[in-house]
């Protein structure tokens, strides 16, 4: 399983798993990432790294936790999703931006290892004009979750101890 892991450990971190006051859910991301049930790849963490935060410290200190994103097969499928992005009826600086960041490179990972994406993106109209990761999945076949399906099917729990 792959996870989109850049936008989902933001938004935990800044949320509802913040590293302050729910640490377990940290803690189960290392298990599962050593266990190789979730991966993510260099793209996301070379752009988590670049922050001055905890969140950037934590990935920093985990470089196990981001797979290769440059092999052919995933540049190739790459190339079609730019290709696609490129050439569909989407906003310029919504498209740019989509394109200027991971998001394709976690979809076009997945597509090659037959894996998931979780995201916190949910699907928009195609009138929308707008880029989300859950329509470029579904575009190209590839699975997706939230990251609260994502959480359900691996059956996460984060319980005080007694």
């Amino acid at each position: 399983m792959s996870t989109k892991a850049g936008q989902l450990h933001i938004q935990a971190k800044n949320q509802y798993y913040g590293m302050d006051i729910c640490p377990a859910y940290w803690d189960w991301l290392d298990q599962e990432f050593e266990k190789g049930i979730i991966a993510s790849v260099n793209m996301i963490g070379r752009e988590l790294r670049e922050g001055n935060d905890e969140l950037a410290e934590w990935v920093r200190d985990r470089p196990g936790h981001f797979i290769s994103n440059d092999d052919e097969p995933t540049q190739e499928i790459f190339a079609d999703i730019a290709q696609s992005v490129m050439a569909g009826d989407y906003n310029p600086a919504d498209r740019d931006n989509f394109l200027a960041k991971a998001d394709p490179w976690i979809i076009a990972k997945a597509k090659t290892l037959g894996a998931t994406v979780v995201t916190h993106e949910s699907v928009v109209a195609p009138n929308a004009r707008k880029v989300k990761i859950p329509n470029i999945c579904q575009q190209f076949e590839v699975s997706c979750l939230n990251t609260f399906q994502f959480l359900r099917e691996l059956k996460a729990r984060f319980v005080l101890g007694s």
